[in-house]
């Protein structure tokens, strides 16, 4: 595979920001702290819909032992990356093009021109047909991450939610916090005999039959109804439907993506466009939150160092 490989060059008189970020969630705002101690100008711009707000409290997110809510956590961030200077604005990104600068950024009504752009737009999850799914989400009972809290499954009574074969994967995972994990079944409702193996052999129970519904019961559980008229509820319900990679901005550039839409980059968060950097759930690989900001820190530290050196040119203003 063959990145780009982004030269030191001149600062461009035309650009407005040495870095628009594109993304307000973990990933993006540890890159806006970054660059806003590296002294560079850097404008994040924040749609406000981070998957980590979405997080009750994550028990998963190094140095925090009691824990943290995703949005206390992206409040601290804001508040980190602000007091060294990085610019947050709120809004949606329309569209990036090439410019002599090196990108006009269109934003709502504003238009920036950047030298430089990290993508941290993320991706955004196919969630279960369920009244009120985004607040099962908010109460951990229904969970997006069992990689992130699985630990705190405990032996509860969870379901997987998905395509047979990856749903079944993933309740394989599910099998070392909880003797009751049962997998239903979404869309094709016939796993072909190698996963109906894997499922027997762990003990996981497959539920064939097409959903009806999904909702929330009083008792705060999820009871979900198939088609042939049972009623199952479990305690916890993780879907295993999809996600759709926020890339679209990068790909009408030309940077190249895999099969699912995540953003391929090189060691150093480089997209296969001159300039353009990736970091976070949008790019090929683990979704953590300790993934992400380390990139940030990848990403960053590459994006400084392809720019000139001594960016105040001898003198640090006091404020950008």
């Amino acid at each position: 595979m063959s990145f780009s490989n982004t030269a030191a060059n001149v600062a461009s008189p035309s650009a407005d920001v040495d870095c628009v970020i594109v993304g307000g969630g973990p990933a993006g705002l540890t890159a806006a702290l970054y660059l806003a101690r590296f002294r560079r100008r850097c404008l994040l711009i924040d749609g406000g819909d981070s998957r980590a707000s979405y997080i009750p409290t994550s028990h998963n997110y190094p140095g925090f032992p009691p824990g943290i809510a995703g949005v206390d956590l992206l409040a601290r961030l804001r508040d980190q990356a602000r007091a060294y200077g990085a610019q947050l604005d709120e809004g949606w990104v329309d569209s990036i093009e090439p410019h002599p600068a090196g990108f006009a950024v269109r934003h709502g009504h504003n238009l920036t021109l950047a030298r430089r752009v990290i993508l941290a737009s993320g991706i955004e999850d196919e969630l279960p047909d369920m009244p009120d799914v985004h607040d099962a989400i908010r109460d951990g009972i229904v969970r997006l991450c069992a990689i992130c809290d699985g630990y705190e499954v405990n032996g509860e009574n969870v379901a997987v939610y998905g395509e047979a074969e990856n749903a079944i994967s993933h309740a394989v995972f599910l099998r070392t916090f909880s003797d009751h994990v049962t997998v239903i079944v979404h869309g094709q409702p016939h796993a072909c005999d190698e996963a109906i193996a894997v499922a027997d052999h762990y003990g996981i129970r497959v539920v064939s039959d097409h959903v009806e519904a999904m909702r929330l019961t009083e008792d705060e559980r999820v009871e979900v109804t198939t088609r042939g008229g049972e009623r199952i509820v479990f305690d916890l319900v993780y879907p295993s439907l999809g996600s759709r990679s926020r890339s679209t901005l990068a790909a009408q550039l030309g940077a190249r993506c895999d099969d699912n839409g995540a953003l391929l980059v090189d060691d150093h968060q480089r997209t296969s466009v001159e300039g353009l950097f990736a970091i976070g759930d949008v790019v090929k690989g683990l979704k953590q939150m300790s993934v992400a900001t380390g990139q940030a820190a990848i990403a960053s530290t590459a994006l400084h160092n392809s720019l000139e050196a001594n960016p105040w040119g001898g003198s640090r203003p006091d404020r950008y």
